[in-house]
């Protein structure tokens, strides 16, 4: 039962310090999209020590578990777990992760919901706002164009994705500063932006307590959108792409005082007109290979007792 403790050990440690130590890497507005598959591999080793720490607490609370995850092993790796216990608290421990898995489950099943029902009305509204004239078909084309007074445009994802824009955006932004929003936009539905984020608000929403839950909802809505800036300036350059969020932002005035959701736009445009070098591929190589490590450590905890015995 040692397995188990230390898994569930390991998971509690690394949601608690993660957070800081992630969030203190002063690369990740330099490489948004090698810091999005660091806190990805992040989240999923501690949902990983979770669920096999409730594996080995069932396995040895219960023969009948014990038998289905043990039934191809030798009688010495079995052996070697010790997972036959009189005792009632791995029971409880199993009880409680597997309700947290439960709960998860849950509150991703409510999190695509409420996804697909924000989507359904959006595009009931934008059908208000463009509706189709007598006789015409249902329009299947992926970009859209409102009549509308303030600059806007998005991606709405879905079963038939469109990105949609404004007719003050299309006046407000000329030649590359609008193919700059377009590829923006387009950056978020290539590198499914969505899922990254419907993934962590329902963590964060499920267990708001956890740090590492709340911080990795945080850092994805701040790092999907440096990543789509990243992906429109490689086409059309930096001041480009800083001019154009300018222009289609400067009416709603985020560039005054901060305090609302937007107040990071003004930070994009600095980081874009700072033109920081990013990191050389050679380091960037490593932090990629060294946050794909950090969901085996998992793993090898739980077959150590196992390539012990098999020595």
């Amino acid at each position: 039962m040692l397995v188990s403790l230390v898994l569930l050990s390991l998971g509690a440690l690394a949601a608690v310090l993660a957070p800081r130590l992630v969030s203190r890497a002063d690369w990740s507005e330099r490489e948004p999209i090698v810091a999005l598959w660091v806190w990805q591999c992040v989240v999923a080793a501690v949902l990983l020590s979770f669920a096999l720490s409730m594996t080995f607490s069932a396995a040895a609370a219960w023969q009948l578990v014990r038998g289905q995850v043990f039934a191809p092993a030798p009688r010495a790796v079995v052996e070697a777990y010790a997972l036959g216990t009189d005792e009632p608290w791995p029971a409880v421990l199993a009880v409680v992760l597997a309700a947290g898995g439960v709960w998860t489950a849950a509150m991703l099943t409510r999190e695509i919901r409420d996804a697909r029902a924000r989507r359904r009305g959006r595009r009931t509204e934008l059908l208000v706002r463009s509706p189709l004239l007598p006789g015409e078909q249902p329009r299947s084309e992926r970009l859209v164009v409102l009549e509308g007074e303030r600059p806007d445009a998005w991606w709405l994802p879905g079963a038939s994705p469109r990105l949609v824009i404004t007719t003050a955006a299309l006046h407000r932004l000329k030649g590359r500063q609008l193919d700059a929003v377009l590829a923006h936009e387009q950056g978020h539905a290539r590198a499914r932006h969505d899922w990254l984020l419907h993934c962590s608000a329902a963590l964060a929403n499920g267990f708001p307590r956890i740090p590492v839950f709340a911080a990795f909802r945080d850092e994805m809505h701040r790092l999907v959108e440096l990543a789509a800036d990243d992906m429109a300036s490689k086409r059309f350059g930096r001041l480009t792409t800083a001019l154009a969020l300018v222009g289609l932002n400067e009416d709603r005035g985020v560039f005054g005082p901060c305090g609302t959701p937007e107040a990071q736009l003004p930070r994009r445009v600095d980081r874009l007109l700072s033109a920081t070098p990013r990191l050389t591929p050679g380091h960037r190589l490593r932090l990629t290979a060294a946050a794909a490590v950090v969901p085996v450590v998992p793993l090898l905890v739980a077959f150590v007792p196992a390539m012990r015995a098999l020595a």
